[in-house]
C-alpha cells in the first residue's frame, strides 16, 4: 500500500472521528447560557435595510457622477457584511412614504437618494439592488410602506407629483400633520396593489413585503369610520379588519398570476392577540390596530410573515409560540428589535438576543429577521459576530412553498466537472438556480448545513470559494424558484476504495509508531533553538 493510500485512509477516519465528536458534545457555552448547537439547511435569515432619511442607506446623495458611485459602494459594502453573516434575504424599503426607490410612472423619486423631491439619482437603485444581492446568492423582497405618507410638508415637496395632488381623494391629515391612505375605502387597496404589480413587472424581485399595512395607532386621531356602513352585518371592528385584510388580497391578486413564486410576506404587529395567560397590554395586531394576519396565512393571501416582535421576555415568548400555533403551514420569521442592544436606544443585553434567537429556530418557526442592517454591521455588543460565528457559520436555504401546489423538483444538472478553480456542469433546464455542497466524505451529503457552499448561483459555473477548498468531494443541486430543489450531482467518485480486509487500527498504530523518530528529532532541535 503506498503512502497516499495510508494518508487519504487516516484522513477519513479522522474525519469520521471529528463528526461523532462533534455528535456527542453537540453543545456550546457562551456568557451564561447552554444551548443546543443546531444549524438547520432551511430558514429564512432576514434584515431590513432602511431607505427613509438614508438610516441605512444612502449616506451619500447621488447628486454627480461620483457620489453615484460612492452611493453604490456604499450600499455593496454593506450587501458584502451581509453575506459574510450568512443572510440570505434582504428586505429593501422600496416605497418609502409615497415615493420610491426606482423610475415608476406612479409615484415619485425618493427624496433620500438625492436629497432632493423627486430627482432622479441617475441610476435605477432598485433594478441595482436587486443584481448585487443576487450575485451574492440573497432573495431580495421589496419593502412596501402602504398606509402613512408622510407629513404634509413632506407631501408639499413632490409638488404636482405627490400621491396628494394626485389621489387627494385617497388621503387624509392626522395629528400632528402626518398624512395617511384611507383603508376604508377600496381604491386605495388598488392603488397599493397596482405599485406591487408595478414592481413585480418591471424586476426580477423575490418577494414583496407589505409594512404598516393597518390602521394608525390611537396617538394620531385618524379615523375613517365615516365610511362605515350604517347598516352593515359587520361589527365596526370587522369591517376594518376586512379593510386591511382588502389591501393584503388585492396586492395578491395582482401579483401572483405575473409570478406566482414571487414571495409575499408582511410585518404586523409583534402580538397577534391576547393569548389564554399572558395580555399584549393593549397592542396587539388585531383588535388594536385591525390586522388579521392569521387569516391571511390562512387563506394563503401571504406566504410568510415577518412580525415585529421588539420585545423581551413574556412580551416575547408566548407570542412567539402563539405566531407557530397559527402558521397554517407558512414560515414565520420574528423580527427582533437588535435596535435595543444601542445604548441611545434602549437596555437590550447580547444575550437576551442571543436567547431569542435560540428559541425561535429551537421551535422550527422559519427564521430570523433583524431590525435594522446598521445595528447588525456595526457589531452592536457583538451582534454580528455571534450570528457569523455562532448561529450562521454556514448559508441556509429560504422554505420551499409548498402551499403553492408546485412541489416537483427540477432535473438534476449534469456533467460536473473542475478546471482552473471552478467547478463547471449543465444545465438540466431553463431558469434555474443551483447550490453547490461540498465534503471530504463521499458521496457529499446534501441534507448537511454543513456541507451547503453557496446557494443560489444564477449560473453554470463556479468559482470555488476558501471554504470550497478545504473538501475534496462537490455535488450540485438545481433549485426552482419554489425552492424545490432537485436530487444532487455527485461528483465522480474517486477511483481508490479501500479492501476490507485491511485493519484499519493497525495500519494507524504502525504508522504512529513509525513516526515516533521524527518526532524526537524535532524535540531535540527544538531544545537547541531555546
Amino acid at each position: 500500500m503506498t503512502n497516499r493510500h495510508k494518508a487519504l485512509i487516516l484522513l477519513a477516519i479522522l474525519t469520521l472521528l471529528t463528526t461523532t465528536l462533534c455528535a456527542q458534545t453537540n453543545t456550546q457555552t457562551r456568557g451564561e447560557f447552554l444551548y443546543e448547537k443546531s444549524h438547520p439547511l432551511r430558514e429564512t435569515r432576514a434584515v431590513w435595510l432602511t431607505t427613509i432619511g438614508g438610516l441605512d442607506w444612502p449616506r451619500t446623495q447621488a447628486i454627480d457622477a461620483a457620489s453615484r458611485e460612492r452611493q453604490k459602494e456604499e450600499l455593496i459594502r454593506i450587501l458584502d457584511n451581509y453575506q459574510r453573516a450568512n443572510i440570505n434575504t434582504v428586505i429593501f424599503q422600496t416605497r418609502v412614504r409615497a415615493a420610491v426607490m426606482y423610475p415608476s410612472r406612479i409615484e415619485p423619486w425618493e427624496l433620500s437618494l438625492t436629497g432632493h423631491h423627486g430627482m432622479n439619482p441617475g441610476y435605477d437603485p432598485l433594478a441595482f439592488c436587486i443584481d448585487e444581492c443576487h450575485k451574492r446568492g440573497m432573495e431580495l423582497h421589496a419593502w412596501v410602506v402602504c398606509i402613512p405618507i408622510g407629513t404634509t410638508e413632506r407631501q408639499r415637496g413632490y409638488g404636482a407629483a405627490s400621491l396628494v395632488k394626485k389621489h387627494k381623494e385617497l388621503v387624509k391629515t392626522a395629528k400632528g400633520g402626518e398624512m395617511f391612505m384611507i383603508p376604508g375605502k377600496p381604491q386605495t387597496a388598488e392603488y397599493i396593489a397596482s405599485i406591487c404589480k408595478e414592481i413585480v413587472e418591471n424586476y426580477d424581485v423575490d418577494g414583496i413585503s407589505l409594512d404598516y399595512i393597518r390602521y394608525p395607532e390611537s396617538i394620531f386621531k385618524f379615523s375613517d369610520d365615516e365610511l362605515y356602513p350604517r347598516f352593515s352585518s359587520m361589527s365596526k371592528a370587522e369591517w376594518k379588519r376586512e379593510n386591511i385584510t382588502r389591501i393584503v388580497k388585492s396586492v395578491h391578486d395582482a401579483v401572483k398570476p405575473i409570478k406566482p413564486w414571487v414571495k409575499l410576506s408582511s410585518s404586523p404587529i409583534g402580538k397577534y392577540r391576547n393569548t389564554s395567560r399572558y395580555s399584549a397590554g393593549g397592542w396587539n395586531g388585531y383588535d388594536a390596530v385591525w390586522q388579521d394576519p392569521v387569516l391571511w396565512l390562512e387563506k394563503d393571501y401571504q406566504d410568510l410573515l415577518f412580525p415585529m416582535m421588539y420585545f423581551t421576555g413574556n412580551n416575547y415568548y408566548p407570542f412567539l409560540f402563539q405566531w407557530l400555533e397559527n402558521a397554517h403551514g407558512h414560515p414565520i420569521v420574528p423580527g427582533l428589535g437588535i435596535y435595543f442592544l444601542d445604548p441611545r436606544e434602549g437596555r437590550w443585553t447580547l444575550n437576551e438576543v442571543r436567547a431569542e434567537m435560540h428559541t425561535a429556530r429551537n421551535s422550527g418557526i422559519g427564521g430570523i429577521a433583524f431590525y435594522r442592517g446598521e445595528f447588525l454591521t456595526k457589531n452592536c455588543k457583538g451582534i454580528y459576530d455571534t450570528t457569523c460565528e455562532e448561529f450562521f457559520p454556514y448559508p441556509a436555504l429560504t422554505a420551499r412553498m409548498t402551499w403553492m401546489g408546485d412541489t416537483l423538483a427540477p432535473n438534476a444538472p449534469t456533467h460536473l466537472t473542475y478546471n482552473e478553480g471552478k467547478l463547471h456542469w449543465t444545465a438540466p433546464e431553463k431558469d434555474l438556480l443551483y447550490n453547490v455542497y461540498g465534503s471530504n466524505l463521499y458521496p457529499v451529503d446534501v441534507t448537511q448545513a454543513e456541507n451547503l457552499l453557496a446557494v443560489r448561483i444564477n449560473d453554470t459555473q463556479w468559482q470555488l470559494n476558501a471554504r470550497a477548498l478545504k473538501v475534496r468531494h462537490y455535488a450540485v443541486t438545481a433549485i426552482d424558484r419554489f425552492g424545490n430543489e432537485s436530487p444532487a450531482l455527485q461528483e465522480v467518485k474517486p477511483t481508490f476504495e479501500l479492501p476490507q480486509y485491511i485493519n484499519v487500527p493497525r495500519l494507524i498504530n504502525h504508522d504512529l509508531k513509525g513516526s515516533k523518530p521524527a518526532r524526537k528529532k524535532d524535540k531535540g532541535n527544538k531544545k537547541k533553538r531555546k
